[in-house]
């Protein structure tokens, strides 16, 4: 069992080889670029990463061009800050490849101070009583670490390239009849600082971009996997 896993980075460079060395054997990395400064691309490929360049800026952007790079079975995604630990996907790969779930989130518990400042888990938590009015679905947690089969996902036809993207995976997926899940994954403090929870304003942004993802009309399209 392999997946091709997606990376999506923005200066990323002190937390990349750390994340590199955590992905599993024979397992394919994509590091999706999305106009790095710091020599993160390079130093991606040159730890034996695939990498993606996306240059429209947006955490959506970044995920669906990892996305269509795919070509394994099964993809996961996955935050390139050193937060969360890539050795703990084959768990969740094999949630999906039993049967048990069709898109599994890995549901974040901090492990340190300062791993999730208390506006991004206020945030975070407002954004989960939303979606269980719009879906019906009782997560606790809308984290970046999930697992899913490469064609499902693909049949979702995503649209959202900010930071929307991984809400509307999930609403799209509920109104598909997905079964969606979580189960809980240790949240490290980050390498570096934030491009959205760094701050009350990136957060905030963050919320409002879900926000209109919540308010669209339900999405017949997609099926189950």
């Amino acid at each position: 069992m392999t997946a091709d896993v997606v990376l999506p980075c923005l200066d990323e460079a002190e937390a990349l080889p750390w994340v590199l060395s955590r992905i599993p054997a024979g397992w394919r990395p994509l590091v999706v670029d999305n106009g790095s400064t710091d020599g993160s691309a390079e130093l991606a490929a040159g730890l034996g990463a695939t990498v993606v360049h996306e240059p429209r800026r947006g955490f959506g952007a970044a995920c669906q061009a990892g996305l269509l790079a795919a070509r394994a079975e099964f993809v996961c995604f996955c935050d390139c800050d050193a937060s969360l630990d890539p050795a703990l996907l084959p768990d969740l790969v094999r949630s999906v490849a039993d049967g048990s779930s069709d898109l599994l989130l890995g549901r974040r518990r901090p492990t340190g101070r300062g791993a999730w400042p208390a506006h991004a888990r206020a945030g975070n938590t407002a954004l989960s009583w939303l979606l269980k009015r719009r879906t019906g679905l009782r997560l606790r947690d809308l984290g970046p670490m999930r697992a899913a089969r490469r064609e499902a996902l693909l049949g979702l036809g995503l649209s959202d390239r900010r930071s929307g993207y991984p809400l509307e995976m999930v609403v799209r997926a509920a109104d598909a009849g997905w079964r969606v899940r979580e189960v809980d994954v240790p949240y490290l403090p980050r390498a570096g600082r934030s491009k959205v929870t760094g701050t009350w304003k990136g957060t905030w942004q963050a919320v409002n971009d879900m926000r209109r993802v919540l308010d669209a009309p339900v999405t017949p399209g997609g099926a189950r996997p």
